[in-house]
């Protein structure tokens, strides 16, 4: 009789527990809104830009798909009202990140991305693009939000053509940052040769490093960069503002950063969503600081290699035009089985990242010349989950 009330006490014991971690859980993933649609990830099905009539909405919906900086998607679209093969890309004022990026060049670069994306589809698609930057003169940069708002980037004007087949079209759909541990297998020299010879432009260049002196001065670099920008608490809080702490935050605002871009997924992104819905405080700024850096060290310590875009001045147009091309590493990169991670927080242009930035400008980039990017480049191990998108309509203003 003894015996049995112990089975019967343990059995009601177990239960217990677990229908209070059942409930937990429950708790965690409804706060998280696991159960949503994802609305956020509906510009990474292949048939979604293919539901747009006009080829110009569908072309930017291709477009859409780019790396660019802080994932602020910043990009406006005007169509040509007088002809249906004319649309015209506009850098969004509105989506300016002026802590990290006080003079809007990584803006700038993100709206080379776009274009490329846009070119690598028009071929295969059928509407090969004629690309014209700043059609209707340079910036003012003594006032620059209104010469954003009132000059485009690019006019882009479509042709009618039979599409190309390109091995660059599948991988538009693939994430163009991968943050997690990289193999430490070497590029061939066949893959350095096809990377570094990418661009056709004279004024632009790509250039590879896996030898062990420069990953290691590379990485160190990486690695000043990530310390200084999390001790910028201005810096940090730009970021933390544009968090999406949950799906209910993703589908509504569609733009910025979460768990995906920090390599989690599946279950364990609902619990950590669900955690942080509910208790806000764990994801403060000396949290996010010492995360940051973190994984910034374990990106460093598993880098077989190093690549960066130069170009000889540093114009807008130049910077438009590294954009493109970093796009078109980043595509063939994936061709090649390689991903890509840029580590930018070195070369961007405030106060406090003058001590490294000036480093990294007198090591590799010689006769004035301006680095681009710096990106690391490598196998991954693993494959990482797509990040947030808006609906292309979301992008168009007339």
């Amino acid at each position: 009789m003894k015996k049995r009330g112990v089975k019967k006490t343990l059995l009601y014991t177990l239960t217990s527990l677990l229908a209070i971690l059942f409930l937990a859980l429950s708790v965690l993933f409804f706060a998280s809104g696991a159960f949503l649609p994802k609305k956020y990830l509906e510009p990474w099905d292949k048939n979604y830009a293919k539901k747009f009539e006009d080829p110009r909405i569908r072309l930017s919906a291709y477009g859409l798909l780019a790396a660019n900086g802080h994932n602020m998607q910043p990009w406006k679209i005007k169509l040509d009202k007088n002809d249906p093969m004319v649309f015209y890309l506009y850098a969004d004022s509105s989506r300016m990140t002026k802590e990290v990026d006080p003079y809007s060049r990584q803006l700038m670069v993100t709206q080379g991305t776009f274009l490329d994306y846009v070119a690598v589809a028009g071929r295969s698609t059928g509407y090969p693009v004629r690309i014209s930057l700043f059609p209707k003169g340079k910036y003012d940069e003594t006032n620059l939000v209104k010469s954003m708002n009132t000059k485009p980037v690019a006019k882009i004007t479509l042709e009618k053509a039979a599409p190309q087949f390109s091995p660059l079209l599948s991988t538009l759909y693939l994430p163009d940052t991968n943050r997690d541990p990289y193999k430490p297998a070497k590029l061939t020299e066949k893959q350095i040769t096809q990377l570094e010879q990418l661009s056709k432009d004279p004024a632009l260049s790509v250039k590879l490093y896996q030898d062990k002196a420069n990953v290691s001065r590379l990485g160190d670099y990486a690695m000043q960069g990530a310390v200084i920008e999390a001790g910028v608490t201005r810096v940090m809080q730009e970021s933390d503002r544009i968090f999406r702490a949950n799906e209910y935050q993703k589908n509504k605002y569609r733009y910025g950063y979460s768990f995906e871009g920090q390599g989690t997924s599946g279950p364990m992104m609902y619990l950590m969503e669900g955690l942080i819905t509910l208790f806000p405080s764990m994801n403060n700024d000396q949290a996010a600081s010492d995360l940051f850096i973190k994984s910034t060290q374990t990106s460093v310590d598993h880098t077989p290699a190093y690549a960066m875009i130069l170009s000889k001045d540093n114009s807008r147009e130049s910077q438009v035009k590294s954009g493109m091309l970093y796009s078109r590493l980043t595509l063939v990169a994936h061709t090649l089985g390689l991903a890509v991670q840029p580590l930018s927080q070195v070369l961007e242009e405030y106060p406090e990242m003058k001590g490294p930035y000036t480093g990294i400008r007198r090591d590799y980039a010689a006769n004035g010349s301006t680095i681009q990017m710096l990106v690391r480049i490598g196998q991954p191990e693993k494959q990482v989950p797509l990040s947030m998108r808006r609906d292309v309509m979301d992008l168009i203003r007339n």
